[in-house]
């Protein structure tokens, strides 16, 4: 009977086979953990702080709103919007029907860039977030606050007053954008008055180059027969689609209704 005979060499590389199996299941494990770790802080912890931070924002203008000031504090923000009417004017509602798109209005100063100036609420989705000048991922969309689209006109001036959102991650204000049908009520909230859009039209899918959604006379580029003919006084809501990617944009339209004075703090 012959005894088989193990060589030293060949223990040798089995061992070494099973220290580097080892070590590359470790390395996974690890790789799998800290890719883990990122997915909850995007999804999670991004949302949080963003969230905690806009609703500050929030009450930071209500403040400083509320004690006279022009703005907020260096740091909270900056409340800039011109006044809608006249300050003789009455403290009535005032349908927007009743004005032309071509009378002509006092400019309307620039709001201090990525500074917020403005409040954005959507009752339907329960959201109440600080509109900011420009559309910055760093110093205003990753905030959770609503931006600006420079180069569009300011809430219940004639024209488009386009805002730009993030979907997902960093407090997703935008996120159930898709759930707003015709005749939802969104609230635009100045220093000086309350503007009222209500839901209108919907592009549920567009190209991220369709510059026509930002006209002052909105109309979609790539689908004609969604959009605006004559000039108004217009609201647009832009955010990513699907959700979790940037390849598309989904974009809710609303027309203003009304505006009254803001009410006493």
């Amino acid at each position: 009977m012959r005894v088989p005979v193990v060589q030293h060499g060949t223990r040798r590389r089995r061992a070494l086979r099973r220290r580097a199996l080892w070590a590359g299941g470790e390395a996974l494990v690890t790789v799998g953990v800290v890719l883990l770790l990122l997915v909850v802080h995007q999804l999670w912890w991004t949302n949080r702080q963003a969230r905690e931070g806009a609703e500050r924002k929030v009450e930071a203008l209500e403040r400083a709103w509320g004690s006279g000031g022009r703005g907020v504090e260096e740091g909270d923000g900056q409340g800039t919007a011109a006044p809608a009417e006249p300050s003789g004017e009455p403290a009535r509602e005032e349908p927007a029907r009743r004005q032309r798109a071509d009378q002509p209005q006092p400019p309307a100063p620039d709001p201090t860039p990525s500074l917020a100036y403005a409040i954005l609420t959507i009752p339907r989705l329960d959201l109440r977030v600080p509109v900011a000048e420009g559309i910055s991922k760093l110093d205003v969309l990753n905030k959770g606050y609503v931006g600006h689209y420079p180069g569009t006109q300011q809430p219940g001036r004639a024209g488009n007053f386009a805002l730009a959102g993030h979907r997902n991650t960093h407090g997703e204000p935008f996120r159930y954008l898709n759930r707003l049908d015709d005749g939802d009520r969104i609230l635009v909230e100045t220093q000086d008055a309350v503007y009222t859009y209500a839901v209108d039209q919907t592009v549920p899918q567009t190209s991220a180059r369709d510059t026509g959604v930002l006209r002052p006379v909105p109309r979609s580029l790539v689908h004609p027969a969604r959009g605006y003919r004559d000039p108004g006084y217009y609201l647009t809501l832009t955010t990513c689609t699907p959700e979790y990617t940037s390849t598309y944009r989904l974009v809710v339209w609303g027309t203003l209704t009304s505006m009254r004075p803001a009410p006493d703090r």
